[in-house]
């Protein structure tokens, strides 16, 4: 990905350091905000399984069970048609400022203390490039519906923080919370996203980040709010609460691949290789995936995020359509 040279974003806050570095938080998260509206998180699937393995009554509390199917009486609001055959004109209003590092992932360079704050750097650096990146297409997406975009805060910390809706931890991965509008991100996620998930380069790493903010998206349209009340209605622990979740959650993969279409579009930003990332990343964290990874086998009726087919097909949708009004998950 072409990020060196190019504006950082201000809406960046930086808490490495100041949480604690290793363990399980006493404190688990609540089942609203977060988990509720702006999704687990790419990795909190796999530490779910594990505490509904060894602390069943926890497991309940963030994901639920349940049965039933279908989705009647949920009206979510339309798509609008944001116009993705024009040209985005770059932000020429704001400061552009360096960004340096090589392209391929900052995930793997890890020898000395100094190597180790040098990578750090870049890390903070190349995410608020993405997070930049990310301001200046939906800011025009919105112009052209007529509203305004509220651009999220991103928060890079380090083993656990705290949040409006509960403690995160770097267990989770990245993940939003619509209480406060911010994108909660432990840089460390981007090790394990190569190491663990076989999914390195750059783009990998833009694609995580254009995820959460999808979700920042779906809270300014409404979308998260509707969610929530459907989820209520049908309790959290259904198998219709379920389904919605995952709905939501491709709903973003779509929108991420509206970014990536947008912003290459725009700025040029696309190298050999970045699109094949983004595509291995969403293929390596699918529910079934990662399920069988952990447990050995898959349970679709508990999946929260979608398929590995699902999430790749989303993705691409979005990215070959560069339009926000195909990324109507819940009418598909």
């Amino acid at each position: 990905m072409r990020w060196k040279g190019r504006r950082r974003s201000d809406n960046v806050e930086d808490r490495r350091g100041q949480g604690r570095s290793g363990g399980f938080p006493l404190q688990l998260p609540r089942s609203r905000g977060a988990r509720r509206g702006g999704g687990m998180g790419i990795m909190g699937i796999i530490i779910v399984v594990g505490i509904m393995i060894f602390f069943p009554q926890f497991g309940k509390m963030i994901l639920g069970g349940g049965g039933g199917t279908g989705f009647p009486g949920l009206e979510l609001p339309g798509m609008p048609d944001s116009s993705a055959n024009r040209q985005i004109a770059p932000d020429q209003t704001r400061q552009r400022r360096s960004a340096g590092a090589p392209r391929g992932g900052m995930e793997d360079r890890y020898a000395s203390r100094t190597d180790r704050n040098k990578v750090s750097d870049e890390m903070r650096g190349f995410s608020s490039v993405v997070l930049a990146d990310t301001e200046d297409v939906w800011t025009n997406i919105f112009n052209r519906m007529g509203r305004t975009y509220q651009e999220p805060k991103m928060v890079m910390f380090s083993g656990s923080t705290r949040t409006a809706c509960g403690v995160g931890m770097r267990q989770m991965g990245p993940f939003y919370c619509p209480s406060d509008k911010k994108i909660y991100i432990d840089t460390a996620f981007y090790q394990e996203l190569s190491q663990k998930f076989g999914a390195s380069g750059d783009f990998a790493q833009a694609y995580v980040i254009a995820h959460e903010v999808g979700h920042h998206v779906q809270t300014l349209l409404g979308i998260t709010g509707k969610v929530q009340k459907y989820k209520m209605r049908h309790g959290q622990k259904s198998l219709k609460s379920n389904k919605i979740q995952v709905r939501m959650e491709l709903q973003a993969d779509c929108m991420a691949g509206v970014w990536a279409k947008r912003a290459d579009r725009a700025k040029n930003i696309l190298e050999r290789g970045d699109l094949e990332e983004a595509l291995n990343a969403a293929n390596a964290i699918g529910d079934d995936k990662i399920q069988k990874r952990t447990t050995g086998y898959v349970v679709p009726d508990s999946f929260t995020h979608g398929s590995s087919k699902q999430r790749v097909e989303w993705f691409k949708r979005g990215f070959e359509r560069g339009d926000v009004a195909t990324c109507d998950t819940f009418s598909s």
